[in-house]
C-alpha cells in the first residue's frame, strides 16, 4: 500500500506510476482547455481551421499507433487534400501553416519511423542514390534569398525521399507491389467524382481548366496521366487476377479518366500520355499504334482542343504590344533568366528558389509578380547550379536502370514505369513539375514499391526476400 498518511491510504491498486498518469490527464485536460478559447479566437468561424488541431492530434496519434494504416490513408485520400487542406490555412507569425504541413511531417516522420522499426530492410543503395541532390538542396537552402520559401521547397523534397523510402517497405512480394497500384488506383475516385462538381461549378468559365480536388489543371493532368498509366498495368498484366467484370469496369473508367484529361487543356500532359500509349504499342500491342494515329484527329474536332493547339501558331514575336503564347512566354523567360546569370554562379546557383525571387528583376513581362520558371532544369540551374541538375537526374537515371532489371521478371510493369519516368523528364522542361506535391507523392511511392520489387525478385533468394539489403 501507498501511505499519505496515517488517516488516509490509497488502495494498493493505485501505484504511484497511477497517480502520476491521473495527475498527468488532468494537467492536459486543464492546459487544453485554456488553449481551446484562444485557438477559436485565432480561427474565428472558419469550422476547418477549428478542425486542424484535433485533425493534427488525430494524426500524431496514429503515427505512434499504427504508422502503416496511416501511410495507407495519406496514400488513399491525399487525392483530395489540395481542396481540403487549403481551407485549414492559418497565418502564425507571418508563416502560413495548416493541417496539410504536418501531413507532410507526418510523410517524413513515417519514413524515419520504418527505418527505425525495421533497419535491417533499410534500402541503403536507394536512399544513397538521393544524398548528393540532398545536400546540395540543403547547402542552396542556406544561401537562399527567401529562407521561408526555400525552406518549404526543401521539406517537400524530403517528403519525395520519404515516400520512396516508405515505398520500399511496402513491398515484400510482387502481391504487395500489386497492392501498392490498386491502392494508388483507388485514391483516384473521389478525385473522379468530384470532378463532375467542378464541371457543374466552374463550366462557363473562358477557358474552363478541369483541376478537380487538386490545386491547378495542370496538377490533376498529370495524376491522371500516371492513373491511366497504373490502371493499364492492371488490365493487360498476367501477375494480377481480374474478373472480367471488372477489367470491363476499369476499361471503362480509364475512358473517362481520357476524357477529363482532355478538360484539364494541358497540352504536355496530353502528349506524354499518347507517347506512354505509343510506348506500350510497340512493346506489346501493335494494333494500338492505329488508335494513336486516330485519336489526334478525333481529337481536333473537340473545339477547346483545337483552340488550344492552334493558340500556338500565334504570339511568337516578342515586339511590342504583342500578346505572346504561352510557349513564346515560357522561352522569354528562360532567356532572360539564364542570360541573367553570371558565370560564377554556373557550378551551384543562387539558392533555392532564387529563380522565382531575382524574376522581378530579369524578366521584362513580369508585372510586378514573382514568376516560376515553367521549367525544372532551368530552375535547377538557376538555384543550384549544373552540379546540382547533374545531381537531380543521376536519380532518375539510376532508378531507370534499377527498373530495367524487372524486364526479366516483370516486362509489362518495367516498360510502363520506364515510360511514365521519361515522360516526367519530358515535361519536366515545360512545366513545374518538382512544385507539384501530390502528384510527386504518388510518382515517387511507386517508383519506390518498383525498386523494391527488383530486390525482392532478382537481388535476393526467394528465402532470404525478406531481410534483403536493397
Amino acid at each position: 500500500m501507498l501511505t499519505l498518511s496515517k488517516n488516509f491510504v490509497l488502495p494498493a491498486s493505485l501505484t504511484r506510476r497511477n497517480v502520476l498518469i491521473v495527475a498527468a490527464a488532468i494537467g492536459a485536460g486543464l492546459f487544453f482547455g485554456l488553449l481551446v478559447p484562444v485557438y477559436a479566437g485565432l480561427m474565428g468561424a472558419s469550422v476547418a481551421k477549428l478542425a486542424a488541431l484535433p485533425a493534427v492530434l488525430a494524426l500524431l496519434l496514429l503515427l505512434v499507433y499504427d504508422a502503416k494504416t496511416l501511410f495507407i490513408g495519406i496514400l488513399l485520400f491525399r487525392s483530395v487534400g489540395d481542396i481540403v487542406l487549403e481551407t485549414t490555412r492559418f497565418s502564425v507569425g507571418g508563416a502560413d501553416l495548416g493541417v496539410g504541413a504536418f501531413v507532410n511531417a507526418a510523410v517524413i516522420g513515417m519514413a524515419v519511423l520504418f527505418s527505425a522499426q525495421r533497419p535491417h530492410w533499410f534500402p541503403r543503395k536507394l536512399a544513397g542514390m538521393w544524398l548528393p541532390f540532398t545536400l546540395i538542396c540543403l547547402g542552396a537552402l542556406v544561401i537562399a534569398p527567401v529562407k521561408g520559401e526555400a525552406i518549404r521547397v526543401f521539406l517537400a523534397l524530403l517528403s519525395y525521399l520519404a515516400m520512396f523510402i516508405s515505398g520500399t517497405y511496402l513491398v515484400r512480394s510482387r502481391d504487395d507491389f500489386v497492392r501498392v497500384v490498386r491502392l494508388v488506383v483507388l485514391s483516384s475516385i473521389l478525385p473522379a467524382c468530384y470532378a463532375f462538381v467542378d464541371i457543374a461549378l466552374n463550366h462557363a468559365d473562358v477557358p474552363f481548366r478541369l483541376r478537380s480536388t487538386f490545386g491547378h489543371a495542370n496538377i490533376f493532368a498529370f495524376y491522371l496521366l500516371l492513373i491511366l498509366s497504373l490502371s493499364l498495368y492492371l488490365i493487360k498484366s498476367p501477375h494480377v487476377t481480374l474478373r472480367p467484370l471488372w477489367r470491363w469496369t476499369l476499361t471503362g473508367y480509364m475512358v473517362l479518366l481520357l476524357g477529363m484529361l482532355v478538360l484539364t487543356q494541358t497540352r504536355s500532359a496530353w502528349i506524354a500520355c499518347v507517347a506512354v500509349f505509343a510506348i506500350y504499342a510497340l512493346f506489346f500491342e501493335r494494333k494500338y499504334l492505329i488508335y494513336l494515329a486516330l485519336a489526334p484527329v478525333l481529337a481536333l474536332m473537340i473545339p477547346t482542343v483545337r483552340d488550344r493547339i492552334m493558340s500556338l501558331d500565334s504570339g511568337n514575336d516578342a515586339v511590342q504590344y504583342a500578346k505572346l503564347n504561352s510557349f513564346a512566354w515560357r522561352v522569354l523567360l528562360w532567356e532572360s533568366g539564364l542570360h541573367f546569370m553570371r558565370p560564377v554562379r554556373y557550378a551551384f546557383g543562387y539558392g533555392l528558389e532564387a529563380f522565382r525571387y531575382y524574376s522581378l528583376d530579369f524578366f521584362p513581362l513580369a508585372g510586378g509578380i514573382n514568376w516560376s520558371p515553367h521549367n525544372l532544369y532551368v530552375q535547377w540551374i538557376f538555384d543550384i547550379g549544373l552540379v546540382g541538375l547533374t545531381s537531380y537526374l543521376s536519380i532518375f537515371a539510376r532508378v531507370l536502370l534499377r527498373i530495367r532489371k524487372l524486364l526479366a521478371v516483370d516486362r509489362l510493369a518495367a516498360v510502363i514505369l520506364i515510360a511514365v519516368t521519361i515522360a516526367y523528364l519530358i515535361v519536366s522542361a515545360s512545366d513545374n513539375l518538382f512544385a507539384y506535391l501530390a502528384f510527386n507523392w504518388y510518382f515517387w511511392v511507386v517508383l519506390g514499391s518498383a525498386c523494391a520489387l527488383v530486390s525482392v525478385e532478382l537481388d535476393a533468394p526467394p528465402a532470404a526476400a525478406g531481410s534483403v539489403r536493397r
